[in-house]
């Protein structure tokens, strides 16, 4: 049974580290394939901007998507441009590989490392909002004793 949307709940430490560690292993095992591919410096720059643009735009989508559920105002245009950002971002990433000459397991690679990276982005974004307002809501509690 979930609790009430107004009840704030601390993440627990397994997710959080789950969350971390997505995100930390989806970008560097992604950028370590940039650092030893063996394509021109402006492809791997390419690839290296989506990586960045891609994070960016999902952790604005899942904020935007957070603060309209919460009743904090976020305007039309902005959230447009979020799912916007992050179409393109993806599209961008699959236009890239489709005609790179690289085998289908690095494309493979590229792909899933990429995605895992969004992935922990968001959730690492949604576990400090989480802890944050748990905070807020439970000041008797120590943080560092909660952590």
């Amino acid at each position: 049974m979930t609790a009430p949307a107004h009840v704030a709940q601390r993440p627990t430490g397994a997710f959080i580290g789950a969350s971390w560690a997505a995100l930390l292993v989806g970008a560097v095992v992604y950028l370590m394939g940039l650092w030893n591919a063996q394509m021109l410096l402006n492809e791997k720059g390419y690839y290296f901007t989506l990586l960045m643009y891609g994070l960016f735009s999902a952790v604005s989508l899942q904020k935007s998507v957070r603060d309209r559920l919460e009743g904090i105002p976020v305007t039309g245009i902005y959230y447009g441009l979020c799912w916007v950002s992050l179409g393109i971002a993806v599209i961008l990433l699959t236009v890239g590989l489709w005609n790179a000459t690289l085998a289908a397991s690095e494309k493979g690679f590229y792909a899933m490392a990429f995605l895992l990276a969004l992935f922990g982005a968001v959730a690492v974004q949604k576990n400090i909002r989480d802890v944050a307002q748990f905070r807020i809501a439970h000041p008797e509690i120590d943080g560092a004793a909660a952590e």
